[in-house]
């Protein structure tokens, strides 16, 4: 499903409208979803309640006086209260007058003290009153009347400011006492392009936007406003945005990707993944990643790590294989290189990085392992060679990769490392790993997170995936995808350790970077997702996952 930017969404309408499908049928059919939306069961339904719809101008409000008409006529009661808007000649407006819709007017209320008692009253509160195209701070009596309604709901929730929900993770429909916030499109003062949110906006606990979901509901403070986000279908042909990079991942796209498993298959269909993991402070990690891998479907893992670690990890990992490998004291040491290098071509997928540490000579390892540098005892000028190409010895080609972790931080301890890699591989940075990649700081990139992914997956020709809530995925091509999960249940140590196995998993069995990064990253969120429904969000641990990637992968391939 495409993310679209406010400027898209309005060439993608003028362009249905050119289509044939008029503006005016567009609010119709946006109207009767968001109606149809607070019907569902899980809301309580709208028969016989009590519904306050706040109307602003533009578009949005008209979309709200539909949504009032809808709700009415299925047996509710319903009040509308126009912040601001022209009424003459408002035929939805008029409609509503019709079936004698009681009305209140913000300018007939200076002290909106009628606000206060109509939002003190109502069982359903749908804000109507500013839509997608709000780029700048909301003045005026607009201002004053969403700050009456963000200050309601809260006394009413017994909180004195707003409760955000992760969209990821629908909650509970609120105690009878609290209303139910809805948000025709976005909550009112919410920057669809860049997330921002405007002090005065009001908290949804349900949000219906329209055709497309918009890029700001994906980037935070944003994101914690919408509740659960349901994009309805307003009949605006999904071609119009062929030409959108940008798409959220959905359980019909990832079902696709997903390798299939044919009946006379042996465990080499299913592709062979090497996993270069561990040191003496970080075994958990090496743990993780290589179960990770068999449970997504990998015919056959092999951890290498440091010999010493071999009785603790084989403990654990009863269907891993082993290789292994020189060290000091538990950290991978360059002599490693010689042994990797007689083995590695008989894998279909790499993983190189979780809990490999910083130690000094494990960075040299990382950096000559990846520039292919086989021999030279000068590592600096053998990364150099590579780069140049004039090694004869770099001519060697690692299988598809995925670069984690402390693999990551060693080539960002290198001048244009990117230089270095052949590719495309997977990267799999947190947001403090691609600042020391990039070479800013970490609030640059949270402030930009979908644009820092396409820019760096283009600059390194590397797919790179940015964790996080809303990870994003970029190839160098520009193609990027959202996984639509947030879910604090994942800020845990040896989540990114799992992520990092369930890519690798998918990429030994055959798919592409880009792929396996996206098969891998919904698979993942999914399964947190299953565990945060059983366990909460305090307390799941990264082990919690394991047993419940193959669930999720029956439940999208299903």
């Amino acid at each position: 499903m495409k993310v679209v930017t406010t400027d898209e969404m309005r060439r993608i309408e003028r362009a249905a409208d050119a289509g044939g499908l008029s503006f005016a049928t567009m609010m119709e059919n946006a109207g009767r979803a968001v109606a149809e939306a607070c019907q569902q069961d899980r809301w309580r339904g709208s028969r016989e309640r009590r519904i306050l719809v706040l109307v602003g101008p533009g578009n949005n409000g008209g979309d709200g006086l539909v949504a009032a008409r809808y709700l009415h006529d299925a047996g509710a009661r319903v009040q509308l209260y126009i912040g601001k808007r022209r009424l003459e000649g408002d035929e939805n407006y008029a409609l509503t007058q019709e079936r004698g819709m009681a009305t209140t007017r913000a300018e007939d209320d200076p002290n909106l003290e009628s606000l206060r008692k109509l939002l003190r009253e109502a069982d359903v509160v749908i804000d109507a009153v500013l839509g997608t195209g709000v780029s700048r701070p909301i003045k005026g009596p607009l201002k004053g009347v969403l700050e009456v309604a963000k200050e309601e709901v809260a006394r009413r929730r017994g909180k004195g400011k707003e409760r955000p929900v992760a969209p990821s993770h629908p909650s509970p429909p609120p105690a009878p006492s609290s209303p139910l916030v809805v948000a025709v499109d976005v909550p009112s003062g919410l920057n669809c392009d860049s997330g921002v949110v405007d002090p005065a906006t009001v908290p949804a606990d349900l949000t219906v936007t329209f055709g497309f979901p918009k890029v700001g509901q994906f980037l935070f403070p944003g994101a914690e406003y919408l509740g659960e986000l349901i994009v309805a279908d307003i009949d605006i042909p999904s071609s119009l945005a062929d030409d959108v990079p940008l798409e959220v991942a959905t359980p019909q796209m990832v079902s696709e990707l997903l390798p299939r498993r044919p009946l006379r298959a042996h465990k080499g269909t299913f592709g062979k993944v090497l996993v270069v993991a561990g040191s003496v402070n970080y075994t958990g990690a090496a743990y993780l990643a290589s179960a990770a891998a068999t449970r997504v479907g990998a015919g056959l893992v092999t951890l290498a790590l440091a010999e010493s670690l071999h009785p603790i990890l084989a403990s654990k990992l009863s269907e891993v294989t082993f290789l292994l490998l020189p060290h000091d004291m538990g950290a991978i040491v360059p002599e490693a290189m010689k042994i990797l290098r007689e083995r590695v071509r008989d894998y279909n997928a790499l993983l190189l990085g979780p809990g490999l540490g910083r130690d000094k000579k494990t960075i040299e390892f990382v950096q000559r392992f990846l520039a292919r540098e086989w021999h030279s005892k000068r590592p600096r000028v053998g990364f150099l060679a590579a780069a140049e190409g004039g090694a004869e010895e770099n001519e060697e080609a690692l299988p598809s990769s995925v670069i984690d972790a402390d693999g990551l931080n060693a080539l960002a301890d290198r001048p244009n490392w990117w230089k270095y890699l052949a590719g495309p591989n997977v990267l799999t940075p947190h947001p403090g790993e691609m600042a020391r990649l990039v070479g800013c700081k970490v609030g640059e990139v949270e402030a930009n997170r979908i644009g820092a992914a396409q820019e760096m997956a283009e600059r390194w020709q590397q797919v790179v995936t940015l964790k996080g809530a809303y990870t994003v995925i970029a190839a160098p091509e520009g193609q990027t995808v959202i996984i639509p999960f947030a879910n604090p249940g994942l800020a845990t140590a040896g989540s990114g350790d799992v992520l990092a196995g369930a890519i690798v998993g998918f990429l030994a069995q055959g798919l592409s970077p880009f792929a396996a990064a996206v098969a891998g990253a919904y698979i993942h969120g999914l399964a947190g997702d299953m565990v945060r429904s059983k366990m909460g969000d305090a307390g799941m641990v990264a082990g919690d996952l394991l047993p419940v990637l193959p669930l999720a992968i029956a439940r999208v391939s299903q």
